[in-house]
């Protein structure tokens, strides 16, 4: 039998494992905690005390000493020596191993090098794996750390954080003061976060996509991109578009205040109970709950079956069993006899004790048809119809109850109905119009550049001036007050102040040229400071020698084209409005100083017109939208108004001062009472296309009138009283029609006549009519 192989390996020499731990130790300390090199020191004691040898098993295996180095030369390639071999056989034995061993595997394919580490040992270092296209492994993520489910706070007592694929210590990323000197000496990149990755130890960065949806995520959004919150309205509403909308009126005063009425039925129930007309509710006394003997009840549901409870379940009464006097085969003392059969029949039939007579027959097959059977099942058929166990109740009501109770504009008059003049002599179309304050004449101005003034009892042109170039005339307005005749008239980029030759007394036109003229003296002497000057928001000059004989005085040039003038109720101050104007679209000019104001910066929207009002000093501008009334005593705004337009075209104050009327070019025209709400009190509809112009009657009339591009005029009566119990009356009384539509425009313009029921109108067509 051959001899078994030795597979005993030799032990290791315990100084010799010590003399290595030393050279680990020196080369490798540095790196190391302190406590961490105690326990390497302690382990290496214990190895060297359980793999320590006695005497006997060293003279026990002295014999084999030569037979196991000769077989030490034959170890299978396969084999890798240990650490504790090389450390007895020395540097140079283990080399000549390891270089043999290498030899033999260069025959093989190798995924690996071998190297030396720092005690002079082989070293394996594998190479990395690079799967192909069909591993599963080719979407996974790159893995760094190779600790696999280890928590990091396994290696908080080691300066790394693990080992990547080949082995190599992954050194813990910096903290503390050093990364506080790093962050403040570079720039936030973008993507950090301030966490930190649990599988790298290094701070977690995030992509510009995950960062978009961690912002959704925090402003309460949906984190997919394409979600739209909001999608189009589906219109499921009729577009039947309503004259005057019940809906349209704001929250009338009477729900804002207590009731008198409710006041007053409460003060009548409380007198009477003390009175004693209405006495408190007292049970009835036993005296009263004995029933009368006279009377007889019927429990009519008394053997009723039971049924589910329902409030509309009324059960038929049911029919009594009957009796022996109802059988066909009656005893005898319930037949009648001749007499009674006599008295029976004469009887009426609500006299009568029965509804039948008992009769007698032998057998059932004898007895006939019941005669009265169609008779009571038509009577049975009636009751149901008009006494139906299910009460239904129906509501009748007229809607034209619901509309309020207008008066009758027949009781309303005076108010115009009639053309009675028409004024021809413009060439294109008459775009403003005013009456002067006397009643007397009336300007007009239009896009052949002419201002011309007429009597307004004779429709005859009394004087006529073309202001100069190809500038069409915007607006003309007379300054308030009988004491002088001043027109100011607006051609293009320019406002002219004009004294026209047309009173017959000359007082009156020397002050009238006295009031224009008075400025040029104060700017004479306000001219005498030698610090450098901004541009004037306007210039103040003469017009020319020819305008000045016509009567034409002063010239405001200013940056924009004028479209609106407005006079304040004193006469001193006026403002003009210039859409384009930006910074200066609203300008207000002092006639006695020939001074030049813009009060506004900056103005939110873009400017349609503007007012002083009538008592107060407050100033409204309105703009696209919005209607804005400023304090210029105290210079701040005061309130918006919101008529809910989409374009104001104009608007008008009431004399009072506390309602405002404003036109729209989306055909609307709006009623607001400024002590209710900044919404309007009534939207009133009447025209088919945009409105012009709006105008309240100045001489104690409630009459308003609003002029539209359908060519039309709408008078309304328009009651405001100084009740703040009571709204505003309004009521519509006429349409005016007589101006014809050219190139979609009708009438321009409206004013009314100082004191008489008359207004007068202003169309494309080139005419300008009185209505009376």
């Amino acid at each position: 039998m051959a001899p078994q192989p030795s597979t005993r390996k030799r032990k290791a020499i315990t100084h010799d494992a010590l003399e290595a731990d030393e050279v680990l130790l020196s080369d490798g300390g540095a790196d190391f905690e302190s406590d961490l090199l105690d326990g390497i020191l302690s382990q290496s004691e214990d190895e060297t005390d359980d793999d320590g040898l006695t005497r006997d098993d060293l003279e026990d295996d002295s014999s084999e000493d030569e037979s196991i180095e000769e077989d030490e030369v034959d170890i299978a390639s396969d084999e890798i020596p240990t650490d504790e071999e090389n450390s007895v056989e020395g540097g140079i034995k283990a080399t000549d191993q390891t270089s043999r061993q290498v030899d033999n595997l260069d025959e093989l394919p190798t995924n690996y090098t071998v190297t030396e580490d720092a005690n002079g040992n082989p070293r394996y270092i594998y190479q990395a794996i690079e799967p192909i296209y069909d591993s599963d492994d080719s979407d996974a993520p790159e893995t760094t750390n190779t600790i696999g489910n280890i928590p990091l706070s396994f290696y908080d007592s080691y300066p790394h954080i693990g080992y990547d694929i080949n082995g190599k210590k992954i050194a813990r990323p910096a903290k503390g003061e050093a990364l506080d000197a790093l962050l403040d000496s570079i720039d936030v990149p973008q993507g950090w976060t301030g966490l930190t990755d649990p599988s790298t130890g290094k701070p977690l960065e995030l992509s510009q996509h995950e960062l978009e949806i961690l912002k959704r995520i925090q402003m309460n959004e949906v984190p997919d991109e394409g979600f739209d919150p909001y999608p189009a309205t589906v219109e499921y509403f009729t577009g039947k578009t309503e004259v005057m909308p019940l809906s349209a009126a704001p929250e009338p005063k009477r729900r804002f205040v207590p009731s008198k009425h409710e006041a007053k039925r409460v003060m009548k129930i409380v007198r009477a109970i003390r009175e004693g007309r209405i006495l408190p509710y007292k049970p009835p006394s036993e005296d009263e709950e004995e029933e009368d003997l006279g009377i007889k009840r019927y429990d009519i549901w008394a053997n009723e079956a039971p049924r589910p409870d329902h409030p509309m379940n009324i059960p038929a009464p049911k029919v009594p069993p009957p009796g022996y006097a109802e059988s066909y085969h009656p005893p005898r003392e319930f037949l009648p006899d001749r007499s009674e059969r006599e008295a029976w029949e004469e009887a009426d039939e609500e006299d009568r004790d029965k509804d039948f007579l008992p009769t007698n027959h032998d057998s059932l097959r004898k007895v006939p048809g019941y005669e009265k059977f169609l008779k009571e099942k038509f009577e049975r058929c009636l009751d149901l119809y008009l006494a139906p166990r299910v009460r239904r109740i129906k509501l009748n009501v007229d809607p034209e109850s619901l509309l309020p109770k207008l008066p009758d504009p027949e009781d309303l008059r005076p108010f115009p109905t009639t053309c009675a003049t028409v004024f021809r002599g413009h060439e294109g179309r008459v775009r403003s119009l005013a009456v002067d304050p006397s009643g007397l004449w009336m300007a007009s101005g239009g896009d052949d550049g002419t201002v011309r003034i007429w009597n307004l009892r004779t429709a005859r042109q009394e004087w006529c001036v073309k202001l100069g170039g190809n500038d069409v005339v915007n607006v003309v307005r007379w300054r308030p007050g009988t004491d002088a005749t001043v027109l100011a008239a607006a051609a293009g980029e320019e406002v002219f102040l004009i004294v026209p030759p047309i009173t017959s007394d000359p007082e009156v036109e020397n002050i009238s040229r006295n009031i224009v003229d008075a400025g040029w003296g104060y700017a004479a002497n306000g001219v005498s400071n030698g610090a450098a000057k901004k541009e004037p928001a306007a210039k103040w000059a003469r017009p020319g020698s020819r305008l000045e004989e016509d009567g034409v005085l002063v010239k405001v040039g200013l940056r924009k084209t004028v479209k609106v003038i407005s006079w304040h109720r004193r006469g001193e101050y006026f403002a003009t409005v210039s859409p384009q104007g930006q910074t200066g679209a609203v300008a207000i000019h002092t006639l006695s100083k020939h001074l030049t104001q813009l009060p506004f910066r900056r103005l939110k929207g873009l400017p349609q017109s503007a007012q002083f009002h009538p008592s107060k000093p407050i100033f409204f501008v309105a703009t696209q939208r919005m209607i804005r009334s400023y304090d210029l005593s105290k210079q701040e705004l005061l309130k918006i108004l919101q008529p809910g337009a989409r374009w104001i075209s104009s608007f008008d104050l009431h004399p009072g001062g506390d309602n405002l009327i404003a036109g729209s070019y989306d055909k609307r025209l709006l009623w607001h009472d400024l002590d209710l709400s900044v919404r309007p009190y009534k939207t009133l509809r009447y025209h088919s296309k945009a409105i012009r112009a709006v105008k309240f009657h100045q001489g104690g009339w409630p009459l308003f009138a609003d002029a539209s591009d359908d060519g039309s005029l709408q008078i309304f009566h328009g009651k405001v009283v100084a009740d703040l119990m009571e709204n505003a009356t309004i009521v519509p009384l006429k349409v005016l029609r007589g101006h014809r539509v050219k190139k979609e425009l009708g009438v321009l313009d409206i004013d009314w006549h100082p004191r008489e029921p008359w207004c007068v109108s202003a169309g494309a067509d080139g005419t300008c009519r009185l209505w009376i």
